[in-house]
């Protein structure tokens, strides 16, 4: 039995899911899934290996693991993937990225359940 912070926990991102997300498209190669997603951001600051830090600014796509999997096959989010969110008449393509050596996501919450997306804009139509 889970202890009482992963139920919590659990719940807490059960809420976030429901309650403060939108419906966007992961797209991997050909094939798309349509999952919730929460809308969030990182800021990076990468040293460019002259002594200057430079900052860069991520959209983040906070996704439950479970909803992303195609075949029943779990997906981990993989540099390159892309993700489409529409805001009224327009769509947004974001590509799966970090800075530098950044990993391109991160789980949010400390029981593993959702990840933490880091992409940026490359299109919108």
């Amino acid at each position: 039995m889970a202890d009482l912070l992963e139920r919590a926990s659990n719940w807490l991102e059960d809420q976030r899911a429901r309650f403060a997300s939108r419906v966007v498209t992961y797209v991997r190669g050909g094939r798309t899934l349509d999952v919730s997603a929460t809308i969030g951001r990182t800021l990076f600051e990468v040293d460019d290996g002259f002594g200057v830090l430079v900052r860069y600014e991520a959209r983040d796509f906070l996704i439950q693991a479970a909803e992303l999997a195609m075949d029943s096959q779990p997906l981990v989010p993989q540099r390159g993937d892309r993700i489409q969110e529409t805001q009224g008449e327009k769509t947004f393509v974001y590509e799966v990225t970090s800075p530098g050596k950044e990993p391109v996501c991160r789980w949010s919450d400390l029981f593993r359940k959702t990840y933490r997306i880091h992409t940026k804009q490359i299109e919108s139509a």
